[in-house]
């Protein structure tokens, strides 16, 4: 229910329509200060993976804070942040293992980027400063993370305090009507890379940054299996440093610890926040080649940090939370789990012919609602789909995520990413509250239902 209330002093709030007080959250739920109970469906901002009030994991940071709660990276090392980084490196795909911390997504995305910039100045290639990312897409709301996100409605008010990087099309293959197969749609996806490269310079691009499976700018979106192969092949053959960016889409959230293992991608840099804590802590991670960190390193050190970075308090949760993955084999639970409820999701499209698109991998999974579904015309914007069907789930008590699909002006979907724990009766709570939601959107919005 959204509550009217006098204008908030707090800048957290971005609305005077004021959402009911949290009062806790345990596993896949939460209750607000009235006692209702809401089910995360979206694990918040597809950040609570292994669920809310993890014994384990309080019971770790009880533990740390008993010890220590801060020691500045310049003045200490910490044994948590040790340990984490020597965990995560051991995730990462051959000689990805030199881990710098950070406190969220935004600051992964740009410690990756001054990374592979100091890298090519070490590398005495000063002129390579472009970094090519895809629209739309988002990657930070810091200026430097701004400047690749493909999202204008975002970027425009501070165009004049950033340098614009350039953008390909996202791989946006279900929208196609061509005569290409799927495959061939892919494939012209990736040579729009090159295509960018050689507009833009060879010599002048430094890096080509996208997420595996799309997060909340694109709905989950999966290319077809060879544009990955072929983004990689392109990168190694001008030079450019291959960026993923798996806030959204790593730790597990996909059934694999990183999304791009799913195609034997190896980047060059990776990007960790979101379930990489879980949301028991503000805690991210740039994961890096081991040859780029050390070039900048021999050449006078990576000039960069904050201070936050490798904080003890956080690093123990993350650690906490990595081992809550391995022994409740969640990630395996994202793929079964995740394939039950894309299968969910699928037989929606037969009772209704407004959703146009269901996609995704494990548990980072999206429908996308559309007025024809032969041509994907999106529904009229002056409906706000993605805002009213979020508050019709919300008032049954589901909470899904939303985003204006196409550029952030138009079109409208939906992500459902429950925690990795989300058992089969929960699959069955959450489908049948969004089936009533949709009901109830189509009748206000004058939709066709099957059987109605």
């Amino acid at each position: 229910m959204n509550v009217p209330s006098p204008p908030p002093s707090n800048l957290f709030y971005q609305t005077r329509l004021r959402r009911p007080t949290l009062a806790r959250g345990e596993g896949v739920y939460l209750w607000d200060s009235e006692g209702k109970r809401y089910l995360d469906g979206s694990s918040g901002a597809m950040v609570s993976n292994i669920g809310h009030s993890n014994p384990a994991v309080l019971e770790a940071m009880r533990r740390q804070m008993e010890l220590s709660t801060f020691g500045y990276r310049l003045h200490f090392e910490n044994e948590p942040a040790e340990q984490l980084a020597t965990r995560i490196a051991g995730r990462m795909p051959t000689g990805l293992d030199r881990v710098f911390f950070v406190s969220g997504g935004s600051e992964a995305v740009e410690s990756a980027i001054k990374l592979a910039r100091q890298y090519a100045v070490a590398r005495e290639q000063a002129e390579r400063w472009k970094v090519i990312s895809r629209f739309p897409s988002y990657h930070g709301s810091t200026l430097g993370a701004l400047a690749l996100t493909g999202m204008s409605l975002m970027s425009a008010p501070f165009a004049p305090m950033l340098r614009e990087m350039p953008k390909i099309p996202a791989p946006t293959c279900y929208l196609d009507r061509d005569g290409l197969t799927w495959e061939e749609r892919g494939l012209r996806y990736a040579n729009m890379l090159r295509e960018e490269i050689l507009r833009q310079g060879p010599e002048t691009v430094l890096a080509f940054i996208m997420e595996p499976v799309g997060g909340a700018s694109t709905g989950a979106l999966v290319a077809p299996d060879g544009y990955y192969a072929a983004v990689r092949a392109i990168c190694d053959e001008f030079g450019l440093l291959l960026i993923c960016d798996e806030v959204m889409s790593g730790a597990g959230r996909t059934g694999r610890y990183l999304a791009s293992e799913h195609w034997g991608l190896r980047p060059d840099i990776v990007a960790l926040s979101k379930g990489f804590g879980a949301g028991y802590a503000p805690l991210g991670a740039m994961v890096a080649d081991r040859a780029i960190a050390e070039t900048v390193i021999d050449h006078g050190g990576f000039i960069h940090g904050h201070t936050y970075a490798g904080n003890p308090l956080a690093c123990a949760a993350g650690l906490a939370v990595l081992e809550e993955i391995d022994r409740l084999d969640l990630i395996a639970a994202a793929e079964r789990q995740g394939a039950a409820l894309k299968e969910r999701l699928e037989g929606l499209t037969a009772r209704f012919p407004f959703i146009g698109d269901v996609r995704g991998k494990g548990l980072l999974l999206a429908f996308e609602l559309v007025a024809d579904r032969a041509t994907m015309e999106p529904l009229p914007a002056a409906l706000n789909a993605h805002l009213r069907l979020v508050d019709i789930a919300y008032d049954a008590g589901l909470i899904i995520y939303s985003r204006r699909t196409r550029g952030g002006r138009i079109g409208d979907h939906f992500l459902v990413c429950p925690p990795l724990i989300v058992s089969d009766a929960q699959i069955d709570e959450i489908m049948d509250k969004l089936a009533r939601a949709l009901e109830t959107f189509a009748t206000e919005a004058k939709l066709p239902m099957e059987g109605a």
